[in-house]
């Protein structure tokens, strides 16, 4: 019987030696480490970006907004919105057309200076909002690649208008011959610059950032580069389209505040369809009939031109057949009432503009809507009592632009085939 236990006990003894055999790994085959790299240190990026904790700069605009609704406080808060909105609204309309009657070098000087405020209202929030204040020339290398992009922008527009004029001078001479090698030069220093600014803790921020910093300077700086353009060839391809935005911006918050019911998006929850649609058909009547009066004047329509013997800026010329005024036959459904209409042909392309601007312009704003509610903030700045800052104005302004670059192409292009004078 001992005998017979003993046996049970060596089998029992062998089948569990074989299920350790069967279970371990083989002898040769190691186990490897967890991976351990340098890049444990690196900071993470915020997972939920917030930019609720935003430092305004604009101080003395918010004691003057504060003291705006105290001067307001009998009336509903819906109410002093549309109040202080709407002085401020006059106030902007205002201003602009004082700045339109000093001359295009004065409009596009203006465009320079509200596309450098747009970029620092950017720039801030991914400042504060990533917490950047501990790497190293962040502010510094984002406002350096700004002035090389407008260096090489606007020195390209200044040598396509005033070449001829910039040769004659010794100082500027060989900056002309020299522009696109200098600019060149000037945004690899940028480059070398930030590769020698990386820290091994901030690697992800300062790449993220940088690419923040090269999408901010492709929407700011080439649309009010391509403004400026604009003004060159013509204010009134500078004029017709701001004027599309500012009727568009009031008519479509006076039909939304008063009639608004049905919300058009998520990401705007103010906006409504009423407002959408109201401000839309207003677009096109006022449309039709601001080209028609901005298509009378010449120094409107006429492009710059430098002229050596007085030495200034001329503004007159012949208008293309798009600013002269033509006779149309009016279709047999309306013949009854008018045979023959005269029109600026601007005033039908206006119709077609309009109808772009209208559709496609609202979702620069929606786009600004998105931006904010992505990085948990209200406005970009204070900088315009009732309006927030100027990136969500000019955000719409760069959703319609390029259908005018096409536009304003075309025309030049057909004008110069057909051998018209401009």
């Amino acid at each position: 019987m001992s005998s017979s236990l003993e046996s049970d006990l060596h089998q029992r003894h062998v089948e569990t030696k074989n299920t350790e055999t069967l279970t371990s790994p083989p002898p040769s085959t190691k186990v490897p480490p967890a991976p351990t790299t340098e890049d444990d240190d690196m900071e993470p990026l915020p997972s939920q970006p917030s930019g609720a904790s935003m430092m305004t700069e604009e101080s003395s605009i918010q004691r003057f907004m504060q003291y705006c609704d105290g001067s307001l406080s009998a009336f509903d808060p819906r109410w002093r919105n549309w109040i202080i909105r709407g002085i401020f609204s006059w106030v902007m309309i205002l201003g602009f057309a004082k700045l339109v009657s000093m001359g295009p070098l004065v409009v596009s000087i203006v465009v320079v200076l509200i596309q450098i405020k747009c970029f620092q209202e950017i720039i801030n929030i991914g400042y504060i909002v990533y917490k950047s204040h501990n790497l190293p020339w962040f502010r510094t290398l984002s406002w350096y690649f700004l002035f090389t992009s407008n260096y090489w922008l606007y020195g390209e527009s200044l040598i396509q208008h005033f070449g001829h004029m910039m040769n004659k001078n010794n100082f500027l001479q060989p900056l002309v011959t020299y522009h696109r090698m200098i600019a060149f030069l000037l945004y690899t220093s940028g480059f070398v610059g930030f590769v020698l600014s990386l820290k091994k803790t901030y690697y992800l921020k300062q790449f993220t950032l940088f690419g923040y910093t090269h999408i901010t300077l492709m929407i700011l700086v080439t649309s009010s580069h391509q403004m400026i353009q604009n003004i060159c060839e013509g204010m009134i391809w500078f004029l017709f389209p701001v004027s599309l935005i500012i009727c568009n911006d009031i008519m479509a918050y006076m039909f939304g505040f008063f009639y608004g019911r049905t919300p058009l998006t998520k990401l705007s929850p103010k906006k409504t369809w009423e407002g959408f649609i109201g401000g839309g058909v207003s677009k096109l009547v006022v449309g039709f009939f601001v080209a028609g009066f901005l298509s009378r004047y010449q120094f409107l329509v006429c492009p710059l031109e430098f002229y050596d013997e007085t030495g200034s800026l001329k503004t007159s010329c012949i208008p293309i057949p798009l600013f002269q005024k033509t006779v149309y036959t009016m279709p047999k459904p309306f013949s009854f009432l008018k045979r023959t209409l005269e029109l600026y042909p601007f005033q039908l392309h206006s119709l077609v503009l309009s109808l772009f601007a209208s559709s496609i312009g609202p979702f620069g704003g929606f786009f600004a809507s998105g931006f904010k509610r992505a990085f948990r903030i209200k406005d970009f700045a204070a900088t315009i009592p009732g309006h927030g800052g100027f990136v969500v104005r000019k955000s719409t302004i760069f959703c319609i632009r390029l259908k005018y670059e096409i536009v304003l192409l075309g025309s030049f292009r057909l004008s110069n085939h057909n051998g018209f004078v401009y």
